[in-house]
C-alpha cells in the first residue's frame, strides 16, 4: 500500500522582474493563473495534505490556494527556509512530500508521479527532477554516480569539470516525510546570500547514508517565470501543448500557430476552427461547429453545427444552439440563441433569448442599457427582424412575429403581428436640385471664412 502523499507549492517569490501589482504566481497562462496550473497537476496526484507557502501580507494568493491551507515564509530566507515554514502543517505526516513551485505552470502530473514512484521503487529519501538543458549555465549541476544522486552543485561553484554537465536542477523535489524535518534543520546558511538552500538536502542526505535519485524530465516542463518575456514563453509553450491535444482529439485547425485556447477550452471532434482565433475561458464547442477567421470566444456553450464567423465576439453568458449561424461582425453578450436561428451580419444582440428558427437582420440592435439598468429583449420561435432595427428593452416579441426593416420597438410585439416603429416616408419631386444647391452655397461660404481667418 502506497504511503500518502503532501505537496508543497512554494508561492512566495516576489516577482520583482514582473514589475507588476499582481503577484507573479497569479499572472495567467491560458487564461487561469500560473498557480492553477501547479494546483490542477497536483491534484490529480489525489494528495493527502497540500500546503502553500506564501509571503507575508499576500492575501491574493492565500484565496488562490483555497481550500488548502497557506503557511507564511516570514522573511525570504532562501527555499529550505520556505519548506521549513510549511512544517506545522505537516505536522504526522510521514509519506513523501512532493515539493514544487507555484510559478512552473507547465509542469505536468506525469512528471511528477515518475519522480515519486521511482522514489518509492529506489527506497530514496531524496528525489529530484532534472532535464538536459540546452543551455546549463544558470542551472545547479545534478552530479549522479552510478544511478545516485550524489549533491546538486550551483553553477558558481562548479568546476570545469562540474559546469561541462548539462543534466540539471529543475527545482522539484521530493522528501521523505518521516526525515523532512531533520534534513531540513541541518542546512545552513553559509553562502553569500546567507539563504538556506533546499539543494543542500541531498549532500546532507547523502553524508548520512541515505539514498537520493534524479529523474529526468523534459526541458519544457520546468520553464520557470520570472518576467514579462519568460510569461510570453510559457504561454507559447502551453498554446502549443493546447492545440497538439486539441489536433489528436480531433480538431482541424488551419492555422494552429494563430489559434489561441484557454486550458479549460472543450472542443468536440470534426470542430473547425479558421485562422485567428481566441477562445478566453469558458468556453464549450460541440462536434461539427465551424469557427471562422477572426473571432474572440469567451463564456459561451456552441452547439452542434453551428457556424460562427468570420469576425464574431460572443461574450461571457451566452448559449449558441445547434445549427445556429452567427456571422461577421456580429456580438453577443448574455444571449441565449436556439436551434436553427441566424444573425449573420452586423448586429449586437445583448442581454436577450432568440427563439428556434428566428432571422436577425443586419445592423440589428438589441438596446439593453438605459444608462442605468440592463434589460432583456425575447424573442419567440421564427420571428424575423428586418435590418436596420432597434429593438428597446424590456421588450418580447411573440412566435412568428414580424419586424420590418428599419423599425424602433420599444412595446411588445404579440404572436404572428406585424410591427412597424419608423417614420412614413415623405417624397417630394423636383426638390433635390435646390437642395442640392442651397447645401453647396453653404460649403463655398464657410469655405470662405476659414480662409479669412
Amino acid at each position: 500500500m502506497k504511503s500518502p502523499l503532501a505537496v508543497v507549492v512554494l508561492a512566495a517569490g516576489a516577482g520583482t522582474r514582473m514589475k507588476s501589482a499582481l503577484p507573479k504566481v497569479l499572472h495567467p497562462v491560458a487564461g487561469k493563473p500560473m498557480l492553477a496550473h501547479v494546483l490542477a497537476s497536483v491534484a490529480r496526484l489525489k494528495p493527502a495534505k497540500v500546503v502553500g507557502v506564501i509571503a507575508p501580507g499576500a492575501k491574493s494568493v492565500a484565496k488562490a490556494f483555497a481550500p488548502y491551507p497557506a503557511a507564511v515564509q516570514k522573511r525570504a530566507l532562501g527555499t529550505g527556509d520556505a519548506v521549513k515554514a510549511a512544517l506545522p502543517a505537516l505536522r504526522g505526516h510521514s509519506g513523501p512530500v512532493l515539493v514544487v513551485y507555484g510559478d512552473s505552470p507547465l509542469i505536468t502530473t506525469a512528471s511528477l508521479q515518475r519522480l515519486l514512484e521511482s522514489c518509492r521503487k529506489a527506497g530514496a529519501s531524496v528525489g529530484v527532477l532534472g532535464f538536459v538543458a540546452r543551455d546549463p549555465s544558470p542551472y545547479g549541476r545534478l552530479i549522479v554516480n552510478g544511478g545516485t544522486l550524489e549533491k546538486i552543485v550551483e553553477s558558481k561553484d562548479a568546476n570545469a569539470g562540474e559546469r561541462a554537465i548539462d543534466f540539471v536542477n529543475s527545482g522539484v523535489m521530493c522528501l521523505d516525510g518521516a526525515r523532512i524535518a531533520g534534513l531540513l534543520g541541518a542546512i545552513g546558511n553559509d553562502n553569500v546570500k546567507r539563504e538556506f538552500y533546499l539543494t543542500d538536502v541531498v549532500g546532507i542526505a547523502r553524508a548520512r547514508g541515505l539514498h537520493a535519485v534524479a529523474v529526468e524530465g523534459p526541458e519544457a516542463e520546468f520553464q520557470g517565470v520570472n518576467s514579462r518575456a519568460e510569461l510570453a514563453a510559457a504561454e507559447r509553450a502551453m498554446q502549443q501543448r493546447l492545440r497538439s491535444a486539441a489536433m489528436a482529439a480531433g480538431v482541424t485547425m488551419i492555422d494552429p500557430d494563430t489559434v489561441w485556447l484557454s486550458a479549460d477550452t472543450k472542443l468536440g471532434n470534426d470542430v473547425t476552427i479558421g485562422p485567428n482565433v481566441r477562445f478566453g475561458p469558458s468556453v464549450t464547442v460541440a462536434s461539427g461547429a465551424s469557427i471562422l477567421a477572426f473571432c474572440d470566444i469567451e463564456g459561451v456553450r456552441i452547439g452542434k453545427g453551428a457556424r460562427i464567423g468570420p469576425f464574431t465576439r460572443i461574450r461571457p453568458g451566452s448559449d449558441v444552439g445547434e445549427d445556429v449561424h452567427i456571422g461577421n461582425f456580429v456580438e453577443l453578450k448574455a444571449t441565449t440563441i436556439k436551434r436553427g436561428a441566424k444573425a449573420n451580419h452586423f448586429a449586437y444582440l445583448g442581454d436577450s433569448e432568440i427563439g428556434a428558427a428566428s432571422n436577425i437582420g443586419a445592423g440589428t440592435i438589441f438596446v439593453n442599457y438605459d444608462g442605468y439598468g440592463k434589460y432583456r429583449t425575447l424573442l419567440g420561435d421564427d420571428v424575423f427582424i428586418g435590418s436596420n432595427s432597434s429593438l428597446v428593452a424590456p421588450v418580447r416579441i411573440g412566435k412568428g412575429a414580424n419586424v420590418t426593416a428599419g423599425s424602433v420597438i420599444t412595446e411588445d410585439v404579440p404572436a404572428g403581428a406585424l410591427a412597424f416603429g419608423r417614420a412614413r416616408q415623405e417624397t417630394k419631386k423636383g426638390r433635390a436640385g435646390p437642395l442640392r444647391a442651397k447645401l453647396q452655397a453653404r460649403a463655398a461660404a464657410a469655405k470662405r471664412q476659414k480662409g479669412k481667418k
